[in-house]
């Protein structure tokens, strides 16, 4: 094995030329994920122009002639694909503490994360060096509202978050479902959500209108409750009124006629006027179809 190398001594850190093979990936590496395809992309870039920026390597702990990689795991990886041989990198004195920290700024400022690895990673770096919220968003320069929201994703069940990581929903889809009560109910709405192939705002609307059932409903959501989905809310008879308005105004929406519905105690009516025998006939229709 060819351990030479040409350092160039820099404030803390060290320039060398090292044997792809004597480089080690980051067991904290915040990244998860490295499709086959994006690497391949980057592995072409490389062999057209060059590695353009070296990677950030550090001693290894325990491997003599050994670096483990602090960041820029998809370079090496593509390199290692082109089968080079050397590769530029920059040799840095970081810590075991700083390893994930550096990691994920690296990851952060290229975008190269899912959204559930960077939430993963706030929370690791937070309950590994006790930051705050704020300590942390000031330390990598994100606002504490983004961090705090991007941490809710991982309340998610994982079905969720396992969609939210291949991109069959969106954040905006994810946040929305996270206004229900309850692994139940989210899961019962990301099948909807999957089946109809709904927009966010028709996701964020169909959740409304779900609340709204679950509010005037108390048996239903005391259910939910029983299986440790969330917390039963007392309502008020001006706010139970206003939730049976909503989904009358959505009946009426959707079946283009004047519905009331009329409820007490877990049971009632829904009555839906026609006005001929032609409206009876597509209203006929449309509820023995849907």
């Amino acid at each position: 094995m060819n351990n030479d190398h040409s350092p160039l001594d820099l404030p803390d850190q060290t320039l060398l030329r090292v044997s792809v093979e004597q480089i080690v990936p980051n067991p904290q590496q915040p990244r998860k994920h490295f499709p086959q395809k994006s690497l391949q992309e980057l592995a072409q870039s490389i062999q057209a122009q060059g590695v353009l920026q070296p990677l950030v390597v550090r001693k290894h702990p325990s491997l003599d002639n050994h670096y483990e990689l602090v960041a820029g795991e998809r370079r090496w990886r593509a390199l290692k694909q082109l089968e080079v041989s050397q590769v530029p990198v920059v040799l840095r004195q970081v810590g075991d503490d700083e390893m994930l920290e550096v990691a994920l700024l690296e990851n952060i400022q290229r975008e190269n994360l899912s959204v559930i690895e960077e939430a993963q990673s706030y929370q690791d770096l937070l309950q590994r060096h006790g930051y705050t919220q704020e300590e942390l968003a000031q330390r990598i320069g994100k606002d504490r509202s983004t961090i705090a929201n991007q941490m809710r994703l991982l309340q998610l069940p994982s079905a969720l978050k396992n969609d939210l990581e291949t991109g069959r929903i969106s954040v905006g889809h994810a946040r929305s479902i996270l206004s229900l009560p309850g692994t139940a109910f989210q899961l019962g709405m990301r099948e909807r959500l999957l089946l109809n192939s709904w927009s966010v705002r028709e996701t964020e609307r169909q959740v409304r209108l779900k609340l709204d059932v679950l509010a005037i409903n108390p048996e239903k959501q005391g259910e939910n409750n029983a299986k440790g989905g969330g917390s039963e809310t007392q309502v008020s008879k001006a706010e139970t009124d206003m939730q049976l308005q909503n989904l009358e105004e959505e009946l009426q929406r959707r079946l283009r006629t004047r519905v009331k519905i009329k409820f007490h105690q877990g049971k009632g009516q829904i009555k839906i006027d026609y006005f001929s025998l032609e409206e009876f006939e597509r209203l006929y229709d449309l509820l023995i179809t849907s």
